[in-house]
């Protein structure tokens, strides 16, 4: 986990404070004015702040007129949202106490991009290490033109500072860094030079750009009962270099009604090398990812005017035992000694397996909360007895069963988007078309560590499950995200108590991001093709680099006292080699399955083969030793060359693969292997 700070001077971090008229008129009020017309503020019950010491709300202050805010999301369409707020107010006053009140220190100058470098996997390009920079000189060799420049403005606000607080150890000049990269990368025989791999990927977005444009001419005005079309989102080609394009290629959206139909249609284009989903890279290149899209994020930020500024809380003293209230890395690490390799808590499996036991099609589910005393002694009933197997889920409801969903949620110390990159995630909304929030939304995920990353996936498989029953139980999309956006984002002290407009307008666009994370999730848990790419250049940038330290190191040996015993050893080993090249012939790849009865196949390679084709010839060949596998269970994997091991898409074709990484084994195994 990183160890960021955010800029606010002097932040408090405070738990859940219900507003003064809430906490005058009561729930006994609040629900007898139900149906009547109120104020924006007796409507909203609470909030979790994060106070300014110096912020002062003025006396007497108007309420703001929330009808003229963003998306047109106006006080009836915002029902939900405050409603929702009251029941956290009413839940969390019969069950918890307050948190302990932490403070967030303002960072030093340059501190937030000394851990930006760090986070990005680049904190040897200052400091002691500065000297010793080769891997990241191999990841600088491949940035985009936009990704280096978010880099070099990092690097050079860490390089001012630390020259003007006289640091004693060498600070490389910014200039001098990515000089070593160009002349790096110049000197490699046969590589490409970045800048002309800029120019062409800026030339071929460009063209998809104009053509797209071309399209969007008199659609601004677009008609309610006008069916959206499919957008593609590009994979290929990075977000920041297609965002920087000064033709404006991506149509301007018109505001229109808030409907859950006008959401555009965005769609993958099929890649010919295949969709590379979450889970599909092995450990080492999801580390690299990790970097990269942080990289690729904050270029995308700087981009579109936007800033990034991911924030930390203060450690406080949490529990580290338990169901609720209880971090989720210590919830998975006490599951997992009693199932190992569990990826998402028990308690949260269970709750969703007991509100779907109920059937998704009760009308107002996840909206309509339970009983607050119930799920008061509930809750207490779960912590006693659920790790013993005494707990009797046949005495809880639905809607109580639905509220404990919510409570864990929320009561999570660290929330489930994390500290770092909360705020981000509600600044998506601010980013200029829902392609670029879309685009945002989608490293964000990426950056998440892979306890939250699953247990959030779990979540929105679950909403959507619930979205699908919307004809009985009258829960749209559009509901679902104002019911679950108070319980995703209010977490305790992340909110901001600032103006009624612009809390109204975090409402709405928190609204809008739980919104747009649920109808595109499938694309979310993608990893985009340009990403995957920069992380096979970079693999074969250090194999060239270990080449070069074995071949001086077998100069050496040659040098050696012993040198005929070294040449023979060489000449048995490319004996070898020569040996098993000439078994495969050309157009040919030798297929592994060590797990199913025919343990090795040659496959000769065709312009339509593809991934799922091979795995289907080799559960073809049956036999009474053959493990049980389900198909949906078998796939082919590419392990080595670039890549560390990538599990492949069935719709991969395998002569496009095999010519990008010719390297590389194939393999067939099972996910559970």
């Amino acid at each position: 986990m990183s160890r960021w700070s955010g800029s606010q001077p002097g932040v408090v971090l405070t738990a859940y404070h219900p507003s003064t008229s809430s906490d005058a008129e009561g729930p006994a009020a609040s629900h007898a004015k139900e149906g009547a017309e109120t104020s924006p503020v007796s409507r909203r019950s609470g909030q979790y702040t994060m106070n300014h010491e110096n912020s002062k709300k003025s006396p007497g202050k108007p309420p703001y007129n929330r009808s003229g805010s963003q998306d047109s999301l106006d006080e009836l369409s915002m029902d939900d949202y405050w409603k929702e707020l009251e029941n956290i107010h009413e839940t969390r006053g019969s069950n918890f106490e307050e948190q302990e009140v932490a403070v967030v220190k303002e960072p030093d100058e340059g501190e937030l991009e000394e851990e930006w470098l760090k986070e990005a996997g680049l904190s040897n390009l200052f400091g002691d290490s500065a000297g010793d920079s080769q891997e990241s000189m191999v990841v600088l060799a491949t940035l985009t033109r936009t990704q280096a420049a978010a880099v070099q403005k990092r690097v050079d606000t860490v390089t001012q500072t630390m020259r003007k607080k006289n640091k004693q150890y060498q600070v490389p000049d910014v200039r001098d860094i990515f000089k070593q990269q160009n002349d790096s990368t110049e000197k490699e025989t046969g590589s490409e030079n970045q800048l002309e791999r800029t120019r062409k990927s800026e030339d071929a977005t460009q063209e998809e750009a104009k053509e797209a444009h071309g399209h969007c001419i008199g659609d601004n005005r677009l008609r309610e009962n006008v069916p959206v079309s499919e957008t593609d989102i590009n994979l290929e080609i990075s977000f920041s270099e297609q965002a920087s394009l000064k033709d404006n290629s991506v149509c301007k959206e018109s505001k229109q009604r808030d409907d859950d139909t006008l959401l555009p249609n965005f769609r993958l284009p099929k890649d010919k090398t295949g969709t590379t989903k979450i889970g599909d890279l092995a450990i080492q290149d999801m580390k690299k990812i990790h970097y990269l899209a942080l990289i690729e994020l904050t270029a995308l930020f700087d981009i579109l005017g936007t800033e990034l500024k991911p924030q930390k809380a203060i450690k406080m003293k949490v529990k580290e035992s338990g169901l609720f209230g209880v971090p989720l890395s210590v919830l998975l690490e006490q599951d997992q000694k009693r199932v190992p390799g569990i990826k998402i808590p028990l308690i949260f499996q269970k709750l969703i397996f007991h509100i779907e036991d109920g059937k998704l099609d009760t009308e107002g589910l996840l909206r309509i909360p339970g009983v607050a005393t119930r799920v008061k002694s509930l809750c207490q009933e779960l912590e006693a007895k659920f790790y013993e197997g005494t707990f009797n889920w046949e005495t809880v409801k639905q809607h109580d069963a639905a509220s404990l969903l919510k409570l864990f949620i929320r009561e999570l110390p660290q929330p489930l988007l994390t500290v770092e990159y909360l705020k981000a995630f509600q600044d998506v909304q601010r980013l200029s078309t829902k392609k670029h929030q879309l685009q945002a939304l989608n490293l964000l995920v990426l950056l998440l560590p892979e306890g939250n990353r699953d247990t959030l996936k779990a979540l929105l498989e679950f909403l959507q499950r619930i979205i699908d029953h919307q004809d009985s139980n009258k829960m749209t999309l559009k509901n679902v995200a104002m019911v679950m956006a108070p319980n995703l984002f209010m977490c305790h002290g992340m909110g901001s108590k600032t103006t009624e407009k612009s809390e109204f307008v975090m409402a709405a666009g928190t609204a809008n991001v739980m919104r747009f994370m649920i109808k595109y999730q499938k694309l979310l848990w993608t990893v985009p093709t340009f990403l995957v790419n920069q992380v096979r250049k970079q693999n074969t940038e250090t194999q060239k680099k270990e080449k070069k330290d074995k071949a001086m190191k077998k100069l050496l040996k040659k040098m050696a006292p012993d040198r005929e015993k070294h040449e023979k050893q060489d000449k048995n080993i490319n004996d070898v080699k020569s040996i098993n090249d000439a078994d495969v012939p050309q157009g040919v790849i030798r297929v592994q399955a060590p797990h199913l009865s025919k343990v090795s196949m040659a496959i000769q390679l065709t312009e339509e083969l593809k991934a799922g084709d091979v795995v289907a010839r080799f559960l073809s060949q049956k036999s009474g030793t053959v493990q049980e596998l389900k198909k949906e269970e078998v796939f082919l994997y590419e392990i080595g060359g670039n890549i560390g091991e990538r599990c492949l898409d069935i719709d991969a074709y395998m002569k496009d693969l095999y010519q990008l990484n010719p390297n590389a084994e194939w393999v067939i195994k099972s996910k559970r292997c």
